[in-house]
């Protein structure tokens, strides 16, 4: 009988395995019958999520935009030079473009499964998603806030397009809280994926499963560094806690390359309560201003012209847009205010009764439905929106594909778009593919291994149904892979028994260990995940450039993380976990520090400071046009632990004059 140290051991084999429960998941088991209807095979499905796919992945609370939609009034080219434009020149145009043509298809499945979404009648008042108009498909107009951000009613927004997942797959084809901590290559062509384990969070219970195609897309990282709000870091949920960086460690250890792992998001947010910030600067208008009332953005313009051609765009770069927030901090004059007071006010004049109570509603709404966190911070310390400003202030970084960042996994494009197919940039490991397509959309750089949403890097800015869209794409990869692979047999190229006392050892140490001591968390034989992860981030914030020194580093502070970290995987292997709850941190703790591990590594090689506002190389503090306008790539090998840093060819798809002034 299976009991706390001694799992029950299950190997299940499938064709296609889907690790996941997040929009890019859901956006797969959506599409993916009918694809396999359509080939009329016989093709078996699972997938796996480590918690319930109703509230799972970034938009778990809720959300109150949809940030990416094309609409039939603009053109998905430039779309793709506004992602390349706020991500400093340098992103995939194949891969932006490709989703800026399939994404709306996606908003228009969220509204025909019930999704409320803001309209502007023909009189051009706007109206919440309450109102019956016509819809998105059929014309209708939606409330815009910015170019590409449409608002929505969406408290229960990942809800409902869970359900749609889960009707079309079938939940007898779902396994929740089941984490996966680890993919499994062929044993007899490692550049294959053959399969993945991991265990259930709730039963004594290990998995094993073997699978032709696997699509990873379990998010972006959180919680690598040391959150500025601290403590109450740790338990956001719009703010994705549990995003572990799963998706850029696993696919690391099964050999696929990754790509601008040094790119961050480092966003602004509202102070302590970690509010988001979109909604007031774009649908409001509101202005953010230092201590004395003046707006930063214009009194540090010129700024801006240090770094042709990004500062100059009509929207500068958003790292660039924390650059000059910065600058009024360090030089004392924080500290900084969103004007929320003026905002509502100026809204009063040219807005009807009926409107202007509904924005300031929606000015509550908007975090209830996303970020309570922040309405705490408001009901605590006395802040009505309209009444008082609220303070402003840059997070701790995290690591992400779909929001405003784009590291993540080099994947393969779409081959209708020009995109290159050889590499003229020297150094690329010879057992790569060269160029950006090579046969199926969305697989990485190991056969067999797909992934979506955060984990595909060089985009950005797809967001929730930017997520959706890249993981129906991927289903129809995927379906025609397994079929072209038909008389693939995967095979496992680690035995059972390592697979389980590898994942099982935080336990065994627990086990072996606990009465050692009379204090459980005391014991000279093992660290808990928590203070591990505290190590981290201890090491993260104050060498890796974070809140602790203005996101600040040079080499020789990288040279002290690295030996720092070092040491702390040589504890890593000490952790100890009292519970299946402590198993899965433990598990969290070597997929955060292998993903660390990897920014630094990238932050390292590029030799610029690509980012300013998300991170400063205080000794490489300039962007390099003529020498690093490329990508920076890697792939790790996971027998000597060492990581292989390289350059790729950077190549414009689509003109990117029209951005700039």
């Amino acid at each position: 009988m299976a009991e706390f140290g001694n799992a029950d051991v299950i190997e299940e084999e499938v064709d296609i395995l889907l690790i996941g429960g997040g929009m890019a998941c859901c956006g797969t088991a959506f599409e993916i019958p009918r694809w396999i209807e359509a080939s009329g095979k016989d093709i078996s499905v699972k997938l796996v999520d480590k918690a319930a796919m109703d509230r799972s992945g970034a938009v778990a609370q809720g959300l109150s935009a949809i940030n990416t939609y094309i609409g039939p009034e603009q053109d998905p080219a430039d779309y793709a030079r506004m992602v390349s434009n706020d991500l400093m020149g340098i992103t995939r145009d194949d891969l932006a473009y490709d989703l800026g043509r399939h994404v709306d298809e996606s908003v228009h499945l969220f509204e025909e499964w019930g999704l409320p979404i803001w309209k502007t009648d023909e009189n051009g008042e706007r109206f919440d998603g309450s109102k019956g108009m016509t819809s998105l498909k059929d014309g209708g107009k939606p409330v815009r806030s910015g170019k590409w951000q449409i608002m929505i009613n969406g408290e229960s927004y990942k809800w409902i397009v869970a359900e749609a997942a889960k009707k079309a797959l079938g939940v007898d084809r779902i396994d929740e809280r089941i984490f996966i901590v680890k993919l499994i290559n062929d044993k007899n062509d490692p550049s294959k994926i053959a399969g993945a384990v991991g265990f259930s969070t709730r039963d004594d219970k290990i998995v094993i499963y073997k699978a032709k195609a696997i699509l990873l897309a379990a998010g972006g990282c959180v919680n690598i560094f040391r959150p500025r709000s601290v403590g109450e870091g740790t338990g956001r949920a719009w703010y994705p806690v549990w995003n572990a960086g799963s998706t850029y460690s696993m696919a690391a250890e099964a050999g696929a390359e990754l790509t601008l792992m040094e790119n961050r998001f480092v966003p602004t947010r509202f102070k302590d309560g970690y509010g988001p910030v979109g909604a007031w600067f774009l649908l409001f208008k509101a202005q953010a201003t230092n201590a004395y009332g003046e707006t930063y953005m214009t009194r540090n313009k010129e700024m801006l012209d240090d770094y042709p051609p990004y500062g100059q765009a009509a929207v500068p770069a958003s790292c660039l847009r924390n650059h000059l927030m910065l600058k009024e901090m360090k030089e004392g004059r924080g500290p900084i205010w969103m004007d929320t007071v003026t905002a509502l006010g100026n809204l009063r004049e040219t807005l009807s009764p009926r409107e202007v109570k509904h924005l300031e509603a929606e000015a509550w709404e908007d975090f209830l439905d996303m970020c309570v966190g922040q309405c705490g911070i408001w009901v605590g310390e006395n802040i009505e929106p309209e009444k008082k400003n609220s303070e402003l202030m840059p997070t701790e970084p995290y690591l992400l594909g779909s929001h405003s960042g784009c590291c993540g996994i080099w994947t393969s494009g779409p081959d209708d778009v020009g995109a290159p197919t050889t590499e003229t940039e020297a150094g690329v490991p010879d057992h790569l593919p060269s160029g950006w397509n090579w046969g199926y959309r969305g697989m990485t750089t190991v056969n067999g291994l797909f992934t979506a949403g955060d984990g595909v890097g060089a985009s950005g800015h797809k967001f929730s149904s930017g997520s959706h869209a890249e993981g129906r794409l991927a289903a129809k990869s995927m379906v025609k892979y397994v079929l072209d692979n038909a008389d693939y047999q995967p095979e496992l190229d680690t035995s059972v028994e390592d697979l389980v006392a590898e994942i099982y050892r935080p336990v065994r140490t627990y086990l072996e260990h606990k009465d050692y001591t009379t204090a459980i968390d005391v014991n000279p034989n093992y660290i808990t995940p928590k203070m591990l992860q505290f190590r981290l981030q201890k090491i993260m914030d104050e060498y890796v450039a974070g809140v602790a020194t203005y996101y600040n580093t040079n080499a020789e502070m990288m040279k002290v993380a690295g030996e720092k970290l070092d040491m702390l995987k040589e504890d890593a292997e000490k952790m100890r976990a009292k519970d299946l709850h402590e198993l899965l941190r433990a598990w969290e703790n070597y997929h955060r520090i292998l993903t660390a591990e990897a920014h630094m590594k990238h932050i390292e090689f590029r030799q610029e400071s690509r980012y300013p506002g998300f991170y400063y190389r205080a000794d490489k503090n300039f962007v390099d046009e003529e020498n690093w306008h490329c990508f920076v790539n890697s792939i790790y090998d996971k027998n000597t632990k060492k990581w292989t840093c390289f350059k790729r060819a950077h190549v414009d798809l689509v003109d990117k004059s029209k951005l700039f002034k």
